[in-house]
């Protein structure tokens, strides 16, 4: 059972930073390359995005599980749990803040297009915030890859 559970430790991991970077910074980028329809494209790479947001959150509440179990009440004292959880926190806060937010601001722009309406810059002050939360995250991401293996010992 403690293969197994380290196993899917490490799978969540891969998972989640793996999704992350795939996605943002290989998928998003092609779909506006490749697709004549920016709006389109910003439609199916949010709903990647909020895919991938899912995934994170599932997998950071197995880490936590995992690493709190294996460390009991010392895991405070591990600095990959913490990582797992200021991760966590950032998707929270794009997942439930930042993108219905930004949703919102498209729906309120209806008919136009959001670039193209007086909500223009505020959708672009949220779109640079959620891409600096997205580069942070990521960057963190590569840091517990790195980690992973303290969350073993």
């Amino acid at each position: 059972m403690r293969r197994l559970s380290e196993a899917l430790y490490l799978l969540a991991i891969t998972l989640w930073v793996g999704g992350m970077w795939a996605i943002g910074y290989l998928a998003a980028p092609v779909l506006f390359a490749s697709l004549g329809d920016r709006q389109l494209a910003g439609m199916v790479a949010g709903k990647l995005f909020a895919l991938i947001g899912w995934v994170g959150l599932g997998s950071a509440a197995w880490l936590v599980i995992f690493l709190g179990a294996r460390w009991g009440g010392q895991v405070v004292k591990r600095a990959v749990f913490w990582l797992v959880v200021l991760m966590a926190l950032m998707t929270a806060a794009s997942q439930f803040g930042i993108q219905p937010l930004m949703a919102q601001l498209k729906l309120d722009a209806m008919p136009r297009e959001v670039m193209e309406s007086v909500l223009r810059d505020r959708f672009a002050a949220w779109h640079g915030i959620s891409s600096i939360l997205y580069l942070v995250q990521s960057l963190l991401g590569l840091w517990l890859v790195i980690w992973s293996g303290r969350g073993l010992k």
